[in-house]
């Protein structure tokens, strides 16, 4: 079963976030991972939940998501998003 990282991204240093971006891809090839959404345009059908950058990444499996996320070569790039944008995460199991 595929395995999804979800992110809601609120950047607040645009500069070092753009230096993430420049990192993050080639780990999520590395795991056999590939972007679904990448930011773009989001629109509230229901609640309040206004995502700021939305992210999603499919992953063969949960697995496989968790490993990329834990590796030890995104933990850079995970550094950069840390210091450069906040971000909602959830890792979700589909097809």
């Amino acid at each position: 079963m595929a395995g999804y990282v979800i992110a809601d991204v609120e950047v607040t240093d645009p500069d070092k976030f753009e230096v993430y971006r420049g990192q993050v891809g080639a780990t999520i090839e590395q795991y056999g991972g590939r972007y679904i959404v990448r930011g773009g345009e989001t629109e509230t059908g229901e609640g309040a939940w206004n995502p700021r950058r939305l992210v999603v990444i499919e992953f063969e499996s949960m697995a496989r998501a968790k490993e990329w996320y834990h590796s030890p070569e995104y933990a850079g790039p995970m550094k950069l998003r840390h210091e450069s944008a906040n971000t909602n995460l959830v890792f979700a199991e589909g097809l």
